[in-house]
């Protein structure tokens, strides 16, 4: 949409992204984790996967309304050109844009750093389990709709609200895979001139 801006996370956002992901824990399966976490550790959080990645906030009218970030893959050093993806958006503006809006701005900016392969671990119930209230096909749907395709699944690994849910694995390829790939570049030392390409407000 355009309307909606793409910038850097900053930490003074992490009370408004908290509350964006406050009902996915409380509400839904979408993620694993059982405890809302409090602002302090949001921010944390963000400023660690800032030290080397892209943290990106979707923003509409000055508010953010959504964000995804970039986690190390395995985190050895052999995984450099993998990293893992996640995103949340505003159960109130979903399917509004935001999601892709953020998912192709961080394929341009992972490219730029010499980033290969993007994945991303998403919940689903398991064959034969009806689909309940906590969980919808969305996630997958959505990445199949980027580009992404099934690479893995692990069967009944996580337990949520008093239910077993599998953990697919979804993989996009978004450079060559060289015989002497070029190092990945901290997304903080990318160039000025490779910055300005980039879709992302101030």
């Amino acid at each position: 949409m355009a309307d909606i801006v793409i910038r850097r996370a900053r930490l003074s956002d992490a009370a408004a992204l908290l509350d964006i992901y406050r009902p996915y824990v409380e509400r839904t399966a979408i993620t694993f984790e059982w405890t809302v976490p409090d602002v302090e550790e949001f921010r944390r959080r963000i400023a660690e996967h800032s030290l080397r990645y892209p943290y990106l906030v979707a923003e509409r009218e000055g508010r953010p309304v959504g964000y995804a970030y970039v986690s190390p893959f395995v985190g050895r050093e052999a995984y450099d050109w993998s990293v893992e993806l996640s995103i949340y958006v505003d159960m109130t503006v979903r399917h509004s844009g935001a999601g892709g809006r953020l998912y192709r701005a961080l394929e341009q900016i992972l490219a730029a750093m010499n980033v290969t392969n993007l994945n991303a671990c998403i919940g689903v119930n398991p064959p034969g389990q009806a689909a309940d209230s906590y969980l919808d096909a969305n996630s997958p749907e959505f990445h199949a709709h980027m580009g992404y395709r099934l690479v893995g699944r692990f069967e009944k690994c996580g337990r949520k609200f008093d239910r077993w849910y599998d953990m697919i694995w979804m993989e996009k390829i978004i450079r060559p895979h060289e015989a002497h790939p070029a190092p990945v570049i901290n997304f903080n030392d990318l160039p000025a001139e490779v910055l300005e390409r980039l879709p992302l407000e101030d």
